[in-house]
């Protein structure tokens, strides 16, 4: 009896499985870009990209002295 009632309900499931590609496919485009990014822009981009991920560490790194300065909790 249950393995009349797991052969009844796959189908659906494929069918559910489908669907979801479907939908995922839907969004997903394959032409081509209807306007050219320049390599200005792509210069412009990539130094704000660069600009963020460096500008953290290079404020951790030049105040490194002042971390080490700072007086250490006492150990008990």
């Amino acid at each position: 009896m249950l393995v009349c009632l797991s052969r009844a309900r796959q189908p659906r499931s494929l069918n559910l499985a489908r669907v979801i590609l479907q939908r995922k496919r839907s969004s997903i485009y394959s032409k081509p870009p209807k306007s050219k990014i320049g390599p200005g822009q792509s210069f412009f981009i990539m130094s704000l990209f660069a600009f963020a991920l460096l500008t953290p560490a290079g404020w951790i790194l030049h105040h490194i002295p002042e971390y080490r300065k700072r007086r250490q909790p006492p150990t008990t």
